[in-house]
């Protein structure tokens, strides 16, 4: 699954440099993620780098874009053009 921000956000910015992929934007009123740019990390790191910053913990899985772990994996080697 993608990764999405609740409406608890803060904007404290921590999040946003962390995602490899730049799926992170600032929305209107909080931050966002894009669910085509979001691979929850897999091909960068272990764990979602932005889970780990978050001091809120208001990035949960985003239960309207489901993928699997080799899903993921697929739209990182696109997105990043690796093979």
């Amino acid at each position: 699954m993608a990764l999405m921000i609740t409406d608890e956000c803060i904007n404290c910015d921590v999040c946003e440099p962390e995602c490899p992929n730049n799926a992170i934007s600032q929305g209107e009123e909080i931050y966002q993620i894009d669910p085509n740019l979001c691979t929850q990390c897999v091909g960068h790191y272990d764990e979602p780098q932005c889970q780990q910053v978050c001091p809120v913990d208001c990035i949960p899985l985003d239960p309207g874009h489901e993928e699997t772990h080799d899903q993921l994996y697929q739209k990182f080697v696109i997105i990043s053009g690796k093979a």
